[in-house]
């Protein structure tokens, strides 16, 4: 079975698309097998992957109503080892179209389990990326994960809404889903000129601890610009300082499920 980790944050623009494409493409280029589930109605990882709109002829929107099996909305992306469910617009009417579906918070998570279980595609990571809200695609995806991923951007309000989405984790852990935790909290958009940056890092650090991940990733122009070429930072710039950082993140992932799973009856908040 797949490792199945959504990236979340109710806060827009803090590098969760970003970290979702990047680490995905560090993963597969060390030789993961891994899967992108888009869910966010923007679709920025599927346009970051070089998926253009008109070619997402199935999407995630289209597994969640049931209509289709998730297998049919899988398709290659620019990155070998990196396929992609992509996501469209039609994914703001996701609620409304499940309202009276009994099964509206664990769409996902059960054609996650009945894909895993029917496939002979061998991916070691499926990771969900997850809209800027806490809605019900952003709690479909965390009954659906065994862990969520948490990018936090270093500025001044990122410790108070960080807070506020970890409730909501807790929350789904008592009621939806008692294996979920916490893989880790991925400090981003880094500027180490600016003392700010330094003091969120010292405070994150002081509050959480090792969950925090060692990695940060800076901020860098070069990552920036990569999502208007269709390309993963790795595939535009492999030698800029925010496509070495997720190398790294890559790497420290795969030190932190080795360790889930030599003990996989303690959780990650240690």
């Amino acid at each position: 079975m797949p490792r199945f980790i959504c990236l979340a944050n109710q806060k827009g623009g803090v590098g969760k698309t970003t970290t979702a494409i990047n680490l995905s493409t560090a993963l597969a280029a060390i030789g993961e097998k891994v899967l992108l589930v888009d869910l966010d109605p923007q679709g920025n990882a599927s346009t970051g992957l070089g998926v253009d709109r008109e070619a997402r002829k199935v999407t995630s929107f289209e597994v969640l109503l049931g209509e289709v099996p998730l297998a049919q909305a899988i398709m290659p992306s620019v990155v070998p080892g990196l396929d992609l469910v992509p996501a469209s617009m039609d994914l703001l009417g996701v609620e409304v179209e499940l309202a009276e579906n009994a099964r509206r918070l664990h769409r996902l998570k059960d054609e996650l389990e009945t894909f895993a279980r029917d496939s002979t595609q061998n991916y070691g990571y499926v990771f969900i990326d997850c809209p800027p809200s806490l809605n019900m695609l952003t709690l479909n995806a965390m009954v659906a994960a065994q862990s969520v991923l948490v990018p936090l951007q270093c500025e001044f309000f990122a410790l108070e809404g960080l807070s506020q989405l970890l409730q909501t984790i807790e929350q789904v852990k008592d009621s939806l889903n008692a294996s979920l935790d916490i893989q880790g909290i991925v400090l981003t958009m880094y500027d180490a000129r600016n003392n700010l940056s330094t003091q969120v890092e010292d405070d994150v650090r002081g509050h959480f601890e090792a969950l925090v991940y060692e990695t940060i990733i800076p901020r860098n122009v070069r990552v920036s610009e990569a999502p208007s070429f269709g390309k993963p930072a790795l595939l535009y710039d492999h030698k800029c300082s925010g496509s070495q950082a997720y190398m790294k993140l890559a790497s420290e992932l795969i030190q932190r499920e080795r360790h889930y799973k030599a003990a996989p009856g303690e959780t990650h908040e240690r």
